[in-house]
C-alpha cells in the first residue's frame, strides 16, 4: 500500500507519514546527498493538515511529502540553486506551484540538492557536493534535478518537483528508475522558479508511480495571471482519465535513436514498446531527420539566456557576485554566453539557433501529426560513474535526445524501461501540445504492463 493510499484510508497520519520520511533523510541522506535543506517546521505543518483531515476538509495532496528542487521559491527556505552565489538566499515569498501545492494540503519536506544553476546533466556541479544514485550505486543519478529524482528513489518523500530545460526532469528520472514528466510550455507556472533559460523552462513531477506524478501535474497546472508564459487551459483531471487501454494509440518510433543511442539502451525500450504492442497499441517508423542539430541548437540558446538571466547576480542586492564564486561549468557558459551575445556575433550564433529551433519543432510536430506518442530512449548512454573525468562535450551530448521537446514546447514524459546490469534505462514519450494524458496512460500501461 502506498503513502497516499495509507493517508486517505486513515491508516498514516500526515505527521507518521513526514516523521519517517525525515528519520529516513537523518540516517541515510549522509551517504546520498539528495537535500540541501530540511524544513524545520515540516513536522508543525503535518500536525495542522492531520486537524484538516479530521475536520473533513484536507486536500488532494494531504499528509504527502514533496522534495523541492533549489531553484524554487519556498518562503522561509533557501533558494541556493546549488550555488555558493546564493547559499544564504532566504526566499521570501512562495513560487505559484508551492502555493497550489500548499492549497492542496502537501508538506515541503525540504530543498533538494542539483547541479549549479541547473549547468549540468550528472548532479555532480552542485556547490554543496554531488548526488549520488541510489538505484546504481556509485554512479551519477543524472541532472540537473538530480536531488529531487535522488530522493524519491532512496524513499526520502513522496514527490518530488524539479525543472526541466533540456531534459532536466526526464534525465535523472530515466537513470534513477523513476517518472518524470516535463510538461507542455506554459501548462505549469514558472513564477517563482530561478530559471536557466526562460524560453525552455518547465517545472515538473517526479514520482514512484504514475498515478502519484499525474496527481502533483494536476494540482500544479493551470493558467497564472500573474505571468505572460502560462496558457489559459481548464482545471485538468489527469487521475480521473488515467486508463491502460491503449486500443487505437499509435506510437511512433524514429530510426535516427538506433544512431545515437547504446544498443543495450534500444533494446530495453524496444521490450517496452513490445509490452504496449501487447496492451492494444501500435508501433510505427517515423522520421526526425534534423535530430542531430538539436543539441548545438539547444545550447547556443541557453548560453545567450543563461548569460543575461545572471547579470542580477552582481553582489550588491543579494548573494555574491556570480562570476567570482560560481564553478567551472556556470562560467563556462556564461563566458560563452557573453561572446555569443555580442552584436557581431549574435547573427552568426543565436539568430542561426533561432531558425533552427523553429525547425526542429516544426520536425517534431510533423513527426506527431500521424501519431499519439513518439517513443524512445532518455538518455543516449548508461550514467556513467561519480568522479569520472568527462569531456564537456560528452557531458552535453547527455541531453541529445531530451532537448527536442523543450526547443519544440511540447509535453514529455520518462518511464523505466528495464535495466542494463542492474543500472535504470528509462523509455521517454512525446506528445502533442497538451496531450499529456496520452503519455501519462502509456506509461500508466507500462507500469502496470
Amino acid at each position: 500500500m502506498s503513502a497516499l493510499e495509507e493517508l486517505q484510508s486513515g491508516a498514516l497520519t500526515a505527521e507518521e507519514n513526514v516523521v519517517r520520511y525525515l528519520e529516513a533523510i537523518e540516517a541515510r541522506d549522509g551517504e546520498i546527498n539528495a537535500f540541501i535543506e530540511v524544513n524545520p517546521r515540516a513536522i508543525e505543518e503535518a500536525r495542522a493538515v492531520d486537524e484538516k483531515i479530521k475536520q473533513g476538509r484536507a486536500g488532494k495532496l494531504a499528509g504527502l511529502a514533496i522534495a523541492v528542487k533549489s531553484n524554487i521559491n519556498v518562503r522561509g527556505l533557501r533558494a541556493t540553486c546549488a550555488s555558493k552565489t546564493l547559499e544564504n538566499y532566504v526566499a521570501p515569498y512562495d513560487a505559484t506551484v508551492i502555493e497550489r501545492i500548499r492549497r492542496e494540503d502537501g508538506i515541503i519536506i525540504g530543498m533538494t540538492n542539483m547541479d549549479e544553476f541547473a549547468c549540468g546533466s550528472s548532479g555532480e556541479t552542485s556547490y554543496f557536493g554531488a548526488t549520488q544514485n541510489p538505484a546504481a550505486k556509485g554512479r551519477i543519478p543524472g541532472g540537473s534535478s538530480s536531488g529531487s529524482a535522488a530522493a524519491i528513489a532512496a524513499n526520502f518523500a513522496d514527490l518530488a518537483l524539479g525543472s526541466d530545460t533540456g531534459g532536466s526532469i526526464r534525465n535523472p528520472a530515466s537513470h534513477c528508475g523513476v517518472v518524470g514528466i516535463k510538461p507542455t510550455y506554459g501548462l505549469v507556472p514558472r513564477y517563482g522558479l530561478i530559471d536557466l533559460a526562460m524560453s525552455l523552462d518547465q517545472i515538473g513531477p517526479l514520482a514512484r508511480d504514475v498515478y502519484s506524478a499525474a496527481l502533483l501535474l494536476e494540482v500544479i497546472a493551470g493558467y497564472n495571471p500573474k505571468e505572460a508564459t502560462t496558457l489559459r487551459v481548464s482545471q485538468q483531471n489527469y487521475t480521473s482519465k488515467l486508463s491502460a487501454d491503449l486500443s487505437g494509440y499509435t506510437i511512433g518510433f524514429a530510426k535516427e535513436f538506433e544512431e545515437y543511442a547504446a544498443k543495450e539502451i534500444i533494446r530495453e525500450v524496444k521490450h517496452a514498446l513490445a509490452k504496449l504492442e501487447a496492451q492494444g497499441a501500435s508501433v510505427v517508423e517515423v522520421e526526425l531527420p534534423n535530430l542531430s542539430k538539436a543539441l548545438p541548437t539547444y545550447y547556443l540558446t541557453v548560453f545567450v539566456e543563461f548569460f543575461s538571466a545572471t547579470r542580477r547576480y552582481d553582489g550588491r542586492r543579494y548573494g555574491y557576485r556570480i562570476e567570482e564564486v560560481c564553478g567551472e561549468e556556470v562560467l563556462r557558459r556564461i563566458l560563452l554566453g557573453r561572446y555569443i551575445s555580442q552584436k557581431e556575433y549574435s547573427g552568426k550564433y543565436y539568430r542561426r539557433a533561432l531558425q533552427f529551433r523553429s525547425l526542429i519543432k516544426k520536425e517534431m510536430l510533423e513527426a506527431l501529426s500521424g501519431v499519439d506518442l513518439i517513443a524512445g530512449p532518455t538518455t543516449p548512454k548508461l550514467p556513467h560513474r561519480i568522479g569520472e573525468s568527462i569531456d564537456p562535450l560528452a557531458m552535453y551530448a547527455y541531453d541529445l535526445l531530451t532537448v527536442p521537446a523543450n526547443l519544440a514546447g511540447i509535453p514529455a514524459g520518462v518511464i523505466k524501461a528495464g535495466e542494463v546490469g542492474e543500472i535504470p534505462v528509462g523509455i521517454q514519450f512525446h506528445a502533442k501540445p497538451l496531450e499529456e494524458q496520452k503519455i501519462l496512460n502509456a506509461m500508466y500501461a507500462l507500469e502496470g504492463g
